[in-house]
């Protein structure tokens, strides 16, 4: 008898990513040979490497976890749905595998799929391998081309659709998946890392990694370091140097107030937005000269998307600790009227390709076209709604799911 596995309910290689939130999956038989009954009771167990991650599993998307699954399969090939949630957060692609056994004589291994806990990480705690892959997938979307698009999405055109105002969070998510699923067509493995400003970088401002400011306040990179060839705006290179009397490797950012500050800030989005965007999110720029420092330049900076990283981490860190995911909660969000792209309907630009040709309060332009899709999720589609940011577990809707988390939120 054999089995086929789905994970996220694809047959394709690169959905085979799961988080904290549980992911669809399915089961069928395939080769019903050896079987002596209509249904045949199947066991899913799971297999790590040492250093892998961990799954568990669920019948149901709201049900009980364990850490394995009886399940009854028909012979006629007719699959059964089941869950697959995270427990342990994977560093290579494959490193846990699903094993599904049948429950006759011998109980045979039928059926068996590799997967990966893609996890968004402290840039601190990656491994080198992580580290690297990470590198070479993201300055391979900058030598491609591909990452001029983003670069031109975040220039001070965008900056009424972007900042200021209470769709800063939702955009930046937005924005931030648009680029990591970009990213994960060079690598599925790879997940956004973060920069916890309020804590030293002793592994992420050195040569291997986000380089280390030279004299004349350009980045210097090593030898291996693929990142050595960064190009923007047709320019190779980055500026950027920390101010004065700072050393990034052995200090937080001047100044930028602590985690346990920044949720502290209040427990409603009105309370919390508009100070978290001040500090910690402005002061964490304003900490560097160069590229990083400003909005028409920032997203020049590769350092750039891992501060926003550690941006949007602690507002997903504050839903998860005032339960604020739900749309229709008035906590949750803010309902004052506004702008268009910050109302919670609303399409935001680049996405929704409006320019002021149509609406004035839009920029002359929409590089980039239509979100990312993903293998793992249909969430949120080409033109993101500012609604469908909030529910990015899927914990009032499985369907919400955007497919990302964060090692702990």
């Amino acid at each position: 008898m054999k089995v086929e596995l789905q994970i996220n309910n694809t047959t394709n290689a690169n959905g085979r990513f799961v988080g904290w939130s549980p992911s669809p999956c399915r089961i069928r038989i395939t080769d019903p040979t050896g079987a002596t009954t209509q249904t045949v009771v199947v066991k899913l167990s799971a297999v790590s490497t040492a250093t892998g991650g961990a799954v568990v599993f669920r019948k149901t998307a709201a049900g009980t976890s364990s850490t394995t699954l009886d399940l009854s399969l028909p012979i006629n090939g007719a699959s059964v749905p089941f869950f697959v949630v995270g427990r342990k957060a994977s560093i290579s692609n494959g490193d846990v595998s699903i094993q599904a056994r049948a429950q006759i004589a011998n109980s045979p291994i039928v059926g068996v799929i590799r997967l990966m806990v893609r996890i968004r990480k402290n840039a601190e705690s990656l491994t080198t391998a992580e580290r690297d892959r990470f590198l070479a997938a993201f300055a391979s979307l900058n030598t491609s081309g591909r990452f001029q698009d983003f670069r031109d999405m975040h220039t001070l055109l965008s900056q009424p659709q972007a900042h200021g105002a209470k769709g800063f969070l939702p955009w930046h998510r937005s924005y931030l998946l648009d680029l990591e699923r970009e990213i994960q067509t060079i690598d599925p493995s790879v997940a956004l890392p973060y920069w916890r400003f309020d804590q030293p970088g002793p592994k992420l401002f050195t040569l291997d990694f986000m380089g280390v400011a030279g004299p004349t306040g350009t980045v210097q990179w090593s030898a291996t370091n693929p990142m050595q060839f960064w190009a923007t705006d047709s320019a190779l290179g980055v500026t950027r140097s920390p101010m004065a009397g700072w050393t990034p490797t052995t200090q937080p950012g001047p100044g930028v107030i602590t985690e346990a500050a920044t949720f502290a800030l209040g427990t409603t989005y009105v309370a919390f937005r508009f100070p978290m965007e001040l500090n910690p999110h402005g002061q964490a720029h304003t900490r560097w000269f160069g590229f990083i420092r400003s909005v028409p330049t920032a997203a020049k900076d590769p350092l750039f998307f891992l501060l926003h990283c550690n941006v949007d981490r602690l507002w997903a860190k504050w839903q998860r600790i005032n339960g604020r995911f739900d749309p229709a909660v008035a906590a949750s969000y803010d309902s004052a009227p506004a702008n268009p792209g910050h109302n919670l309907p609303d399409t935001m630009w680049p996405w929704n390709g409006i320019t002021n040709a149509t609406d004035p309060t839009r920029p002359p332009t929409a590089p980039g076209g239509g979100m990312a899709s993903s293998p793992c999720t249909t969430a949120p589609g080409t033109q993101p709604r500012v609604q469908q940011t909030l529910d990015y577990r899927g914990t009032i809707s499985a369907a919400s799911r955007l497919a990302f988390d964060y090692d702990d939120a």
